[in-house]
């Protein structure tokens, strides 16, 4: 009878696989993402079970004035390579938790590995733990990248359980773990890579990352609408996340921060895939505008600010009579409903018939801008494909642009021009506001713009 009572007492929570909501009884919708057949049960985890593990310091510890404290700047492991230490604001922090995600293939694991192997050539213990691959795979991969050291050390496990208690005995300085979604605790019933064992699983190495002050790096699969595969929650947890994109037909990647409690974010790194593996690339403005045509109506430069660097980008446009009633208009880059404005703005205030052909707008490289201080390089893009003639090609143009026809100012106008310099332009369009207040202007000749229609006549 005391047996049954103790089954009794064993309690299940059914938790939706796409948002993370927890429900005492199984449905067949999910309530909060509307999901359907998304509900999975879980062992519900007991307070007592998991008070051990889920505390950052000591027993005994109580709240401290601020003033008592005093702050001291914590040392960063460098990774070695410039472009990931870039995008980390300076190399691994001890304690912290990074997020690496992407695509499958893009090279996650390639990066993790060339980043720690540099860091066991410091003489520092790094411990890499494979869920996805044998040891022996694992070693393969390393040769063909070269990398090999004695501090390196490759453990092949997906128990939770076991990669802490390896953890603990060898005391490595950094860990990563590839991938999360692979790992899973004995504590929870459900299947590794749901939406309950990756949470959990998360939660556990950041404990144990802020106890032991163990840099850890963790690896994250990609779902089809581009978010971390498992909650969102996920994101929160940890103190930095990267996004490594990438066109698989091309041999560059992008890692961006999207989160970081201990640098920039937005700050980009670019890499090019070679047979060594990845290699930073220290001038990604000259290798984005490298295959640019020149004197072709449609192609603009206009210049991004990712964090700290300025990105000088080429703005493709290819404006077709239509003889569809709805005329297309694509865009790869830049965002479809930006363009669609900035397009309406072109009709009402340049008096441009655009309404009835098709228009395609690419930022070449596979790079996705968000800021709008390439608003006129679309415009100017759009309007020289429609009026089928090249802008001058040592000319860059930035600005963002309102609704009422207005060119607004941009931040950044100086480092932005530095670079468009550095690489031989001669012409800069940008807002007359920003003409004002600009201070150093070097060999560039810079012409103010105000409204749409006088930089379509002062172009065409």
């Amino acid at each position: 009878m005391l047996a049954f009572f103790d089954m009794a007492k064993e309690k299940s929570v059914y938790s939706c696989q796409a948002c993370g909501y927890q429900s005492p009884k199984w449905m067949g919708k999910c309530p909060d993402c509307q999901g359907w057949n998304t509900l999975v049960e879980e062992k519900k985890i007991e307070k007592s079970e998991i008070l051990e593990t889920r505390t950052f310091h000591e027993e005994g510890r109580s709240p401290t004035p601020i003033t008592a404290l005093i702050a001291q700047k914590t040392p960063r492991i460098s990774t070695k390579i410039k472009e990931f230490d870039r995008v980390l604001g300076g190399g691994l922090v001890d304690g912290s938790l990074v997020l690496v995600g992407g695509d499958p293939g893009i090279g996650k694991s390639t990066l993790v590995l060339q980043a720690f192997d540099s860091i066991a050539k410091q003489n520092t213990p790094v411990l890499y733990v494979s869920g996805e691959e044998s040891l022996e795979q694992t070693k393969l991969r390393a040769d063909r990248l070269k990398a090999g050291n004695e501090y390196l050390y490759l453990l092949s496990e997906t128990l939770l359980e076991k990669v802490i208690q390896e953890v603990k005995k060898l005391k490595p300085k950094v860990l990563a773990i590839d991938s999360v979604q692979t790992l899973y605790t004995s504590e929870l019933e459900s299947a590794p890579g749901s939406i309950g064992q990756v949470r959990e699983v998360v939660a556990r190495l950041l404990y144990l990352a802020k106890r032991e002050k163990i840099a850890t790096v963790i690896v994250g699969h990609v779902t089809k609408e581009g978010a971390i595969a498992g909650p969102r929650v996920l994101e929160h947890m940890v103190d930095t996340v990267l996004y490594f994109e990438g066109d698989g037909g091309k041999s560059y990647r992008i890692l961006r921060a999207v989160k970081n409690r201990f640098g920039s974010t937005n700050e980009i790194g670019v890499f090019e895939m070679n047979e060594k593996g990845l290699e930073g690339v220290e001038n990604p403005s000259e290798l984005f505008l490298s295959e640019r045509p020149l004197n072709v109506p449609g192609s603009v430069v206009s210049t991004s600010v990712e964090g700290t660097r300025p990105l000088l980008i080429e703005v493709q446009a290819l404006v077709t009579p239509t003889t569809l009633a709805l005329p297309r208009r694509t865009t790869m880059g830049v965002d479809h409903n930006r363009v669609s404005l900035l397009v309406a703005v072109l009709e009402k205030r340049a008096d441009l018939a655009l309404y009835n052909h098709d228009i395609y707008v690419n930022v070449v490289g596979g790079l996705k801008i968000q800021e709008p201080g390439i608003d006129m390089g679309v415009m100017v893009a759009v309007a020289s494909s429609f009026l089928n003639k090249a802008v001058e090609p040592k000319a860059l143009f930035l600005g963002e642009v309102g609704l009422t026809g207005e060119i607004r100012a941009v931040h950044h106008v100086e480092i932005r021009a530095q670079e468009a310099e550095r690489l031989g332009f001669k012409y800069c369009y940008l807002p007359k506001s920003n003409l004002k207040k600009l201070k150093a202007k070097g060999s560039m000749e810079f012409i103010g713009l105000s409204t749409v229609d006088e930089l379509i006549r002062t172009l065409f």
